[in-house]
Parts: structure tokens; C-alpha cells; sequence
């Protein structure tokens, strides 16, 4: 009897449900952090459309991407971290200091994700409201 992969049949798969693949296919501490980051942005702005985006041979469930009016974030895995890069983030006001990596850009700002850490809920959501507001303004 062959495994179940979750990588198969996702040609024709939405974009939510290829994200709920990642995420299962992940099966550690960095799936949860993606879930819950998902969740996240989700609550900042209800109307955030999810889309992948590079998929490959090498990554054929691609990678997870929030818009609204704009790419807001992408989420990326890594064996030691889970990073969210926001597009624009080198424009955003940053107050709790999240950014911690990719500072050196113009554009981009990301927050690298380890295992273990503390995720400050309430400080994402504002950084994510800035990002839907940065591109709406655009």
C-alpha cells in the first residue's frame, strides 16, 4: 500500500489548501509557527488573499504568499527558522523592532522565526495592518 504524499494531486489545488500541505508536510515546531503566523495575518486583515508562489521540482508545495492590494509577506521554511519577509518592508514603521533580518535592503525587511521563540502576537498584527496600509496607499 503506498504512503500518502502531500505533495501529490496539488496541480489544481488552491492556494489555502496548498498552504495547509506545507504545513502538514512540515510536521514540527516550524509548521506550528507557520500556522500560527497564518493565523496571524489572517486576523490583522480578513480580507488578505493567500496565494503560492515559486513552486519548483525542489519545492513543489512553493511558498506561502499574503496579499492585499500588494504582496504584504511571504512565508519562507528553513531547518533552523521560519522567516517572514515583508515586501516593503524597509518603508514600514518597525516600533517593537520584529525586523530582524534582511536589514541591510532597501526594500525588504524579514523576521526570522527559531525554535522556541516568542512570537509577539499583538506587535505582527500592528506590523501587518502597517504593510495592507502602506500598499493600499500605493
Amino acid at each position: 500500500m503506498k504512503k500518502s504524499d502531500p505533495t501529490e494531486a496539488t496541480a489544481e489545488a488552491a492556494p489555502s489548501q496548498l498552504i495547509d500541505a506545507k504545513i502538514a508536510a512540515l510536521g514540527d515546531w516550524r509548521g506550528e509557527t507557520l500556522a500560527r503566523v497564518r493565523a496571524l495575518i489572517r486576523e490583522a486583515d480578513p480580507e488578505v488573499v493567500e496565494e503560492v508562489k515559486w513552486r519548483k521540482p525542489s519545492n513543489p508545495l512553493g511558498v506561502p504568499v499574503w496579499e492585499h492590494d500588494g504582496i504584504i509577506c511571504t512565508g519562507e521554511t528553513y531547518k533552523d527558522k521560519v522567516k517572514l519577509t515583508f515586501a516593503r518592508g524597509a518603508a514600514l514603521e518597525d516600533p517593537s523592532a520584529l525586523f530582524n533580518s534582511s536589514l541591510e535592503g532597501n526594500t525588504r525587511r524579514a523576521i526570522d522565526f527559531h525554535e522556541g521563540g516568542r512570537i509577539d502576537e499583538e506587535a505582527l498584527k500592528a506590523l501587518i495592518r502597517a504593510a495592507v496600509a502602506l500598499n493600499v496607499s500605493a
